[in-house]
């Protein structure tokens, strides 16, 4: 991203109150989560010694999306949004005051389960909400420096995590996280929670809203999109996380401080690719950026697949992190301009239990294709599938109206969405 154009997209923080809230909630409790989740994952490790029960601790984390998706969806849409933050802040606030006092690898586990249950319903809330607390000329720039900063955070926080490893205990750790969450909450309370939804929550009971919440995506263009080609990417993301430990170390002859590079890499990619996102929208368009970038995810890791060391791959990884970067900002912007306020909730729930649960059998599958082949197949191999996702994603938003896109063929934003569907029209609630 041109560093002239930083100044102008920060400038919709000096000017929307309510989104400045949620940004600097969302910097503080990304932040604390991310340097804690290190500190989670070696107090594990340290007490048992195996891998077995770090790969619990990995599941547990995205377990419980998979359920909020698949049953539990209608509760961001029938509850205050501003209210099932608070909640799960707070809930993950008593998580982690708790994990100092865990005396049991068990308890660990368990006690991560439940914030990771408590991110399910607190992720999907704040992207719901978001398009209220801005005009739709800003909602991408509103995306864009929300990923940025999830992705500053997951880039600084393990970093920081590791020094204080070095220097204290997992528990310091913990209580810095848990002093985020409340910041958090207290900044949240300052949002009115009239402000994150735009529509009367209506209920016909639990299970029809379920139902009505798989109609949506179903029957939408553009939540179809991101369904299928997400999926399709998580599929080449599950290769390169699984895989990026032996390229580092076997494939580069790296070490340890390429393993540490290469991760370093993909967050820089990443927060540099939100950032840019925005101005990329404008200028490009939906229906380019949205394949374009993942067509760079693919070029960048097959190119990293056969660089000679990691110095050469390093910088392939930036690029290719880069067009994920943009691409997340595409899907949320999608999933936003997709479906009506009332049952946005749903659909995030949806399409992310999907993705988290493909990405769970990817990557079982991929740990012992990746002992059979090595590092380098298993990334050239994502770079194809991050090509054949582009090649979807660029066929299906082809069919995608203006609406959907928020944007004209030259990029130029227009007047706030009207839902698009096929099929049965969904009828909006009065407000």
């Amino acid at each position: 991203m041109p560093a002239v154009l930083l100044p102008k997209r920060l400038s919709l923080l000096s000017w929307a109150l309510d989104f400045r809230l949620l940004f600097a909630a969302t910097l503080g409790s990304g932040f604390g989560t991310y340097l804690a989740a290190i500190a989670l994952t070696v107090d594990v490790y340290d007490r048992t010694g195996s891998g077995t029960w770090v790969a619990a601790l990995l599941i547990v984390d995205f377990l419980p999306m998979i359920a909020v998706g698949l049953l539990l969806g209608p509760f961001v849409d029938r509850f205050s949004r501003r209210g099932l933050m608070i909640g799960s802040d707070l809930l993950r606030l008593a998580v982690f005051c708790a994990l100092p006092f865990a005396d049991s690898p068990l308890t660990l586990v368990i006690l991560a389960g439940v914030a990771g249950l408590a991110t399910g319903f607190f992720r999907p809330a704040v992207y719901a909400g978001l398009p209220n607390l801005v005009p739709d000329e800003e909602l991408a720039n509103a995306n864009s420096l929300l990923q940025g900063v999830e992705n500053l955070a997951w880039m600084v926080g393990p970093v920081i995590g590791g020094a204080i490893l070095a220097l204290s205990t997992p528990d310091t750790a913990y209580w810095i996280n848990a002093a985020t969450f409340l910041i958090s909450v207290v900044l949240l309370l300052r949002i009115p929670a009239r402000r994150l939804r735009s529509e009367e929550p209506l209920t016909r009971g639990h299970w029809h809203d379920l139902a009505e919440g798989y109609s949506v995506v179903r029957h939408s263009r553009a939540l179809m999109t991101v369904l299928v080609v997400w999926n399709i990417v998580f599929v080449g993301t599950a290769a390169v996380n699984v895989a990026e430990v032996v390229v580092a170390k076997v494939s580069l002859d790296s070490g340890n401080l390429g393993f540490g590079l290469l991760v370093g890499a993909s967050g820089l990619g990443l927060t540099l690719g939100s950032l840019w996102a925005s101005a990329a929208l404008e200028r490009f368009g939906m229906r380019t950026l949205y394949s374009g970038s993942i067509a760079v995810m693919g070029a960048g890791f097959a190119a990293a697949a056969i660089a000679p060391t990691v110095w050469v791959a390093a910088p392939l990884v930036v690029v290719a992190a880069a067009g994920n970067g943009c691409a997340l900002v595409c899907n949320a912007l999608l999933v936003q301009r997709g479906a009506p306020d009332r049952v946005r909730g749903r659909a995030f729930t949806i399409i992310m239990s999907s993705n988290y649960a493909l990405s769970g059998l990817a990557m079982a599958a991929a740990g012992p294709l990746t002992d059979l082949v090595g590092g380098r197949w298993m990334w050239g191999g994502a770079g194809a599938v991050f090509l054949m996702g582009a090649a979807v994603a660029f066929a299906m938003a082809r069919r995608l109206g203006l609406a959907e896109l928020g944007a004209s063929g030259d990029g130029q934003a227009t007047q706030p969405p009207v839902l698009e569907v096929v099929g049965e029209p969904q009828q909006a609630a009065a407000n």
